[in-house]
């Protein structure tokens, strides 16, 4: 499994694209704009994209998206349903961060949850339900790599201080789904470096 990491949008999200040599398959995780360029990659490379996962519908996670279900309307976008309420209100989200977009609510293809299948080749990804940034919050799981969306970063937790976001359930969150796993797993956040479970449970002070 090959993983590649794109900085797009705004907010300069990590936008991770994840290969299976053996199928050809790659699928994307939250992507923020630039689609071309990634697009570009995914061709040169001879990759088919699968689909496109979502962490969770704040606007800078999903904007490039929007672009792609006009272009590209038969790749599927997944998320959680818990989140819709962000996909209406995008331009008001972003008019709050001093962004003067013009676009228009993504209409996800499928809705996900722990219970549902997905899968890269022969690989399953295995979904968590992690809120506390957002009441809609996934995280994925697969190959020893935790993709947090903006649950975890590098010894600090995301932002609780949104319309649906809450601290308490977002420590519930990552100890009760992240803690149990290898403190080997790598964890790739929604912005910034990479980091792991094991590093996060001896130095993140949120998390004592």
């Amino acid at each position: 499994m090959e993983l590649k990491i794109f900085h797009t949008g705004p907010l300069e999200v990590n936008t991770y694209l994840l290969m299976d040599n053996e199928s050809k398959e790659c699928i994307l995780i939250d992507v923020g704009g630039s689609f071309d360029s990634i697009k570009k990659f995914i061709d040169d490379n001879g990759y088919n994209l699968k689909y496109i996962l979502n962490t969770h519908g704040h606007f800078d996670h999903i904007l490039g998206e929007v672009e792609i279900q006009d272009k590209y309307p038969e790749i599927p976008i997944y998320m959680n349903k818990e989140d819709t309420p962000h996909f209406s209100r995008l331009e008001d989200e972003l008019k709050r961060w001093g962004l003067n977009y013009k676009t228009k609510p993504l209409k996800p293809t499928e809705y996900i949850d722990e219970n549902s299948n997905i899968y890269i080749g022969k690989n399953k990804i295995n979904i968590l339900y992690t809120p506390g940034h957002s009441k809609g919050s996934l995280s994925y799981y697969i190959d020893g790599k935790l993709f947090s969306g903006d649950v975890l970063f590098q010894r600090s937790i995301g932002r609780t201080d949104f319309i649906d976001g809450d601290y308490d359930t977002l420590i519930h969150s990552i100890k009760t789904k992240y803690f149990p796993l290898s403190e080997d797993t790598i964890v790739y956040s929604g912005h910034g470096p990479s980091t792991t479970i094991k590093e996060e449970k001896k130095y993140n002070t949120y998390l004592r």
